[in-house]
């Protein structure tokens, strides 16, 4: 039997409707950002800490290049930051809200029942 989940006070009105409209323009996109399993594995290993792309690479046995574009769409979305060191280039987590739906996600896919 599933339990029906309390939903937040949705309170749409006319005056409310456009800022509702923008905030799910800016939750689809952030579910966009997220949704591809290759990024959803990079954030999943930049929670634990600062990673280089090619501690990245090793971690997701994936290439440098596929790497590198899940990376700059995460970029493009504000959810990473680089930092250069010499000629390695590290990436770190940078919105809470990222961190906040691993959590979930981990919560609801990873967790042993």
């Amino acid at each position: 039997m599933l339990r029906k989940a309390p939903l937040p006070s949705m309170d749409i009105t006319p005056e409310n409707l456009d800022t509702m409209l923008g905030h799910a323009h800016d939750a689809a996109d952030f579910l966009k950002a997220i949704s591809h399993e290759g990024r959803l594995m990079i954030l999943c290993h930049l929670a634990t800490g600062e990673k280089t792309v090619t501690e990245l690479e090793n971690l997701l046995s994936a290439r440098q290049a596929a790497v590198s574009q899940q990376l700059s769409r995460l970029r493009t979305e504000r959810l990473v930051t680089p930092r250069r060191d010499g000629k390695a280039i590290y990436y770190r987590l940078t919105d809470r809200r990222a961190i906040t739906m691993l959590e979930v996600v981990h919560d609801l896919f990873c967790k042993q029942p």
